[in-house]
């Protein structure tokens, strides 16, 4: 996959993943992240994945706003992608970081990191 095709179809995926009818649904968590998925998550706690698929359907409904989207690529199937999220509600913004892997033919997230910043 070329990097500008890349870079397109890892921010889709990520995008996906703000979207409260994707973070709602158990199918999509189970396709989008790894078997062996590990997010340390804003509050400082480490999640794995069946831990964020209990945890994000019963989550309240935020619109969120990705910026500054880039990507890395790491290895042949692997990616780094880095951004900024803002969350609509209470005007919160983070720098977001996740890992990616070629798996079977599907990308898949491996890592996921928020860390709380000041606006732009």
């Amino acid at each position: 996959m070329e990097n500008s095709s890349l870079k397109e179809h890892l921010y889709s995926l990520e995008e996906r993943l703000l979207q409260p009818d994707v973070r709602k649904s158990v199918e999509e968590l189970e396709i989008l992240l790894a078997d062996d998925f590990i997010e340390f998550g804003s509050s400082g706690r480490v999640f794995n994945k069946q831990q964020v698929i209990e945890r994000l359907p019963n989550e309240s409904t935020i619109q969120m706003t990705l910026m500054d989207f880039e990507v890395k690529l790491l290895a042949p199937d692997v990616a780094l992608t880095t951004y900024r999220v803002l969350k609509h509600k209470d005007m919160k913004y983070s720098l977001r970081s996740s890992i990616w892997k070629l798996k079977e033919g599907k990308w898949q997230m491996v890592f996921h990191q928020g860390t709380p910043t000041v606006a732009p």
